[in-house]
């Protein structure tokens, strides 16, 4: 009995060393339902790209239910999907509260029901947490954009906002100041000369969308009180320091005070990744530490385009809610945060001519920073903040020059500044649980996204727009879509091939543009193989 029981011992510290035993454990594949507010390449297929390379299995609705420009999504259908779909083996939710109270992100701004018919949707999570008690909730929204222009606003509000959006901006920009430090005499002139100038009803029209908004999200702040949610973040779109986005979120975060699980935040687009990582650290009860390290000059202070804060606000509230912690201690830190910020403070847009591969000042600075803590062996997450809505071409060229475009663990350069802070932290996070060639491949889809679309060849693209037959401009593609596409793609495979070491599937670059513009591009490649 002895001998067996020594035998059986045995065995069992064998089995406990060999990896053949340990994989017959059983194992439970961490599985998230995600619903994004749209179906953008960004927010849904290239979020998703990241989770299922860290090794996560993502439930998300077929892209037929997602809204988009012209289709503004339908949020019962949303409901529908969500509640045949959380089953009792996911492990998280990360749900985009826009897409079950409108339909989608644009159709927050278009929609055309009812404050009564949002806020009982609205309810609906307090049922649907009910019945998934366990199920960690983690639900982002936003708090509803101001932009600069109509033509600003991509044709995304209702269509008073080409003709008067630039006034509207600068009535509610006069109307945030006033309540926050007064108005000068000229100030006071200039508001009530805009006050007759919008038409009544447009004003009314929009006041009115944002105040069904403003309630929906105060019931959303209620249930992240009551810990109906796990964690609430809502984002404030575009926007500016003085803003009616501003005014509304100061107001919504007084009202959400004390709340220890939930924050607002500049941005949007970049939130539900920044929850999904939350929710694998959650999970694995890690929280990685990250040092952030900015370019030299205004840094931390700079105000970035499309924001209402500095931008090491919005970097320190994308890591808290991204369940990570900021260190002081870089010796200690996981990962880097490398920010690229102008010394000045100032943002551009990407496609303005200042965006070219010269040496501005800053650039080789920041440059042999990011080099430094490659050299040793630091992981860096580099955020490229400098421009809007693409690359800095100059930071880009000395990183290829230097052989670190494929040393980096994580890049983002893409849309508002906050777009590429936060989603650049979600996805360096988790890169830990990813081999080479997936951190290598998300590499590569940034830099053919932001790098050479984004900076570079959304610009000539557009420019050639004219040699091609039919009806279409860059807003509105239409007969142009199929050939704009085809033309982008010979373009970019020409970039990569002068730009980017070889890969895998270089000259089988293809494009879409899902949403008929040129604006965002859906960029398909074969892939790159790490050198042994």
């Amino acid at each position: 009995m002895r001998v067996a029981t020594s035998l059986l011992v045995l065995m069992i510290l064998i089995c406990a060393e060999a990896p053949d035993c340990a994989a017959k454990k059983k194992i439970v594949q961490e599985k998230i339902l995600y619903i994004p507010h749209d179906s953008r390449p960004i927010v849904n297929k290239q979020t998703i790209e990241v989770l299922e390379k860290a090794g996560i299995q993502v439930v998300s609705p077929p892209v037929e239910l997602l809204g988009d420009r012209e289709n503004l999504g339908d949020p019962d259908l949303l409901w529908d999907w969500l509640n045949k779909n959380a089953k009792k083996d996911l492990t998280a939710a990360v749900i985009s509260s826009d897409a079950l109270l409108y339909g989608s992100l644009v159709g927050s701004r278009k929609h055309e029901y009812d404050g009564d018919e949002i806020l009982a949707r609205a309810d609906l999570f307090a049922e649907f947490r009910r019945k998934h008690k366990k199920l960690p909730l983690y639900v982002f929204g936003s708090i509803m954009r101001t932009p600069r222009t109509g033509l600003a606003s991509g044709y995304e509000e209702p269509d008073y906002y080409r003709y008067y959006g630039t006034n509207i901006f600068r009535l509610t920009e006069l109307m945030d100041k006033q309540e926050l430090e007064g108005l000068t005499p000229r100030e006071i002139k200039e508001f009530n000369f805009l006050q007759r100038l919008i038409p009544t009803k447009a004003i009314e029209d929009w006041m009115g969308r944002r105040e069904k908004n403003f309630d929906a999200n105060k019931k959303l702040i209620d249930y992240a009180r009551n810990k109906t949610f796990d964690y609430l973040i809502l984002g404030r779109d575009d926007n500016a320091p003085y803003s009616q986005t501003h005014n509304e979120g100061r107001k919504l975060l007084q009202y959400g005070n004390g709340i220890s699980d939930y924050l607002t935040t500049a941005g949007i687009d970049e939130v539900g990744l920044v929850l999904l990582a939350r929710a694998a650290n959650k999970r694995a009860n890690t929280s990685p530490k990250i040092f952030v390290k900015y370019n030299w000059g205004r840094g931390a202070l700079t105000v970035p385009s499309y924001s209402d804060e500095p931008i090491d606000d919005s970097i320190r509230a994308a890591i808290s809610a991204s369940g990570a912690t900021l260190t002081d201690d870089e010796s200690r830190a996981d990962f880097i945060l490398a920010v690229n910020t102008n010394p000045d403070g100032e943002t551009f847009e990407a496609n303005e001519d200042v965006n070219d591969s010269a040496i501005r000042n800053g650039t080789e600075f920041f440059a042999d920073t990011v080099q430094d803590y490659v050299n040793d062996k630091k992981k860096v997450i580099l955020a490229d903040v400098a421009f809007a809505n693409g690359s800095d071409n100059a930071l880009m060229e000395q990183l290829r020059q230097r052989g670190l475009l494929f040393k980096l663990t994580a890049y983002s350069g893409w849309n508002t500044p906050t777009n590429s802070s936060g989603f650049a932290l979600g996805t360096g996070i988790l890169s830990t649980r990813m081999k080479d060639n997936s951190v290598d491949e998300l590499l590569l889809r940034r830099y053919l996204d932001d790098w050479a679309y984004q900076a570079n060849v959304r610009q000539i693209g557009a420019a050639q727009l004219d040699w091609i037959a039919g009806d279409g401009r860059y807003e509105t593609l239409d007969d142009k879509r199929d050939s704009a596409a085809e033309n982008c793609a010979l373009l970019l495979t020409s970039f990569a091939q002068r730009n980017l070491p070889k890969f895998t599937g270089n000259d089988n670059i293809r494009v879409r543009f899902p949403w008929n513009r040129m604006f965002e591009a859906d960029i398909s490649f074969g892939g790159r193989q790490r050198a042994k």
